[in-house]
């Protein structure tokens, strides 16, 4: 048996949490979510090329918390199986060997579960190299489920065992511990938003939101793309801190949003006699990074023919007026796409501002104080906190989540039942909804 956090359907619970005023969902959710600790059967592996893995580290995504604040669009609920257990930022060790890695080796795992892992013909965009667009989610060997982490057949990172394709698993080095390791797959989101678009040598971006997603994101722009300025659009000083560290130009407070950007732009700004200003001018792309009223934001401060891009769950209506009359494009940018944007990931994991974004992890035992802690992090200054499963073998624990190093701290062991906190400076980051 395991111990594991099941998300179980009930829309009782689910529409409850959805009510919710934002002041009180730290507090609430955790009590209100449809979520259970529970022992239960580690999952097995449903057929040729899986694996069982042990989970080292798992983060709490902003998506896991719009699921428990029950602000979730319903167009995916049938691309998830239940009861699941969550947790898609996972590093993990094998249990199995692989034909290229033996058991015992770490790795993060790429969660999209397509034809490869499913067992499936290669629907169009799997054989044209897009696996994070597969058509058959729903379909093959295992349940339907977009990604581990939202699929019953299997486990997530927020258990003590899973279950993975070895498709999708992506050696971390030793050299990288377990707690940059665990933002590899939120970086290969990142890494392939500012591929999804053409970034020409100083192109001025705005990006909404400095959440993981935002400033993970500002990263990738920095690296990878010849971008010109980035402004930061972001609710707390640490967070504007920190985006400056990982290559903002500027960061605006969102109340100063349409003003900050009206001087740095040139645009003139337009109040209409109902609803919210926006600009005549703006930025050439804007990256909406919220997944809740940063669209809205965004289709207001770029410039006609410009690009906003879609790199957080969106999740609340909004007025498309400004796509029509300014001519904008549209752009998606989902999960990764594989083994490049990974491996881009893992090298950027190692990047020196990211010290310190994985500042508190929990036991699974303590999760309603982890999801409050993660449901406020934007105000109590953190930027990603995960669940150590295995959190009870403290010597163990400390080792794998160092990988294999003595940690940082001295060595101080994880204990189990209390928040380990890592060294280095605690973060903020822009928490749209509570979530990061």
């Amino acid at each position: 048996m395991i111990l594991a956090l099941e998300y179980h359907r009930s829309p009782a619970r689910y529409l409850a949490a959805a009510r919710l005023p934002g002041r009180l969902r730290p507090a609430a959710v955790p009590s209100l979510a449809p979520l259970r600790l529970s022992h239960r059967q580690p999952p097995g592996t449903p057929g040729p090329g899986w694996v069982r893995l042990k989970t080292v580290l798992s983060g709490i995504c902003g998506s896991d918390l719009a699921m428990a604040a029950g602000k979730v669009s319903p167009y995916l609920g049938p691309l998830t199986s239940m009861p699941f257990v969550p947790g898609h930022e996972v590093v993990a060790e094998l249990l199995d060997g692989t034909d290229d890695m033996p058991a015992g080796t770490r790795v993060v795992i790429d969660p999209v579960l397509p034809c490869r892992a499913r067992g499936t013909g290669p629907c169009p965009p799997c054989a044209s190299g897009h696996e994070n667009r597969c058509d058959h989610v729903n379909a093959g060997r295992i349940s339907s489920g977009l990604q581990t982490g939202f699929c019953s057949d299997t486990g997530g990172g927020w258990s003590e065992r899973l279950v993975a394709h070895h498709s999708q698993l992506h050696r971390v080095p030793d050299s990288l511990p377990s707690e940059r390791a665990v933002l590899a797959e939120p970086l290969a989101c990142a890494v392939r938003s500012v591929r999804r678009i053409d970034v020409p040598r100083g192109t001025s971006i705005v990006v909404v939101g400095a959440g993981t997603v935002g400033l993970l994101t500002v990263l990738a722009l920095r690296e990878l793309t010849p971008a010109g300025p980035i402004t930061v659009i972001a609710r707390h000083g640490g967070q504007r801190r920190r985006a400056r560290e990982l290559g903002a130009t500027e960061t605006i407070d969102p109340s100063a949003a349409l003003r900050g950007l009206r001087r740095i732009t040139g645009g003139s700004l337009v109040r209409p006699e109902l609803g919210p200003g926006y600009l005549l001018g703006g930025a050439d792309i804007v990256v909406e990074c919220t997944g809740g009223e940063g669209l809205d934001t965004a289709l207001r401060l770029v410039r006609a023919g410009g690009t906003v891009l879609l790199s957080g769950m969106p999740s609340k209506p909004v007025d498309l007026t400004p796509a029509w009359f300014r001519e904008l494009n549209i752009v998606g940018s989902y999960a990764s796409r594989g083994a490049d944007d990974f491996q881009a990931a893992i090298d950027l994991a190692s990047h020196d501002a990211l010290e310190g974004f994985v500042d508190s992890v929990y036991p699974l035992t303590r999760w309603r104080d982890a999801l409050s802690h993660a449901l406020s992090a934007g105000r109590s200054g953190s930027v990603k906190i995960a669940f150590a499963p295995h959190n009870g073998d403290a010597t163990r624990e400390s080792t794998a989540l160092h990988g294999g190093r003595a940690p940082r701290n001295g060595g101080a062991p994880a204990l189990s039942g209390a928040a380990v906190p890592l060294d280095g400076d605690s973060t903020d980051h822009l928490d749209r909804e509570g979530a990061d």
